[in-house]
């Protein structure tokens, strides 16, 4: 893939990253509900800490970490991380809170 091409993907997701934050005010109040479900699921022992995950995440897949969600699922509570590799590859990783167990794994653009 050309220079241009992967300048345009990273002005592309720098775009959507920006627009992400400016639209994140109108969920406060849902984000501080979300923090207080996810410290109690910490104290409780249902989830790992999230540094406990991210030192993992750095571990096994280098990259720019971009995005990271805590998600209550019908099986459990799952981490969703979005991080970007080098060459401009995203990657989406969905773990398991409880075990660290990465359940899923996709990769958006160019390799």
């Amino acid at each position: 893939m050309s220079d241009t091409s992967t300048y345009k993907s990273f002005m592309a997701l720098t775009t959507a990253l920006a627009l992400a934050l400016f639209g994140a005010g109108a969920s406060v109040a849902s984000d501080v509900h979300d923090h207080d479900r996810a410290r109690q699921a910490l104290e409780a022992g249902e989830i790992l800490p999230l540094r406990t995950i991210l030192e993992r995440v750095e571990r096994d897949h280098p990259g720019q970490i971009m995005e990271v969600e805590l998600e209550r699922k019908d099986s459990g509570w799952i981490y969703e991380i979005k991080l970007l590799k080098t060459g401009g590859v995203l990657v989406k990783l969905k773990i398991n809170a409880r075990n660290g167990a990465v359940l899923d794994s996709k990769e958006k653009g160019p390799r």
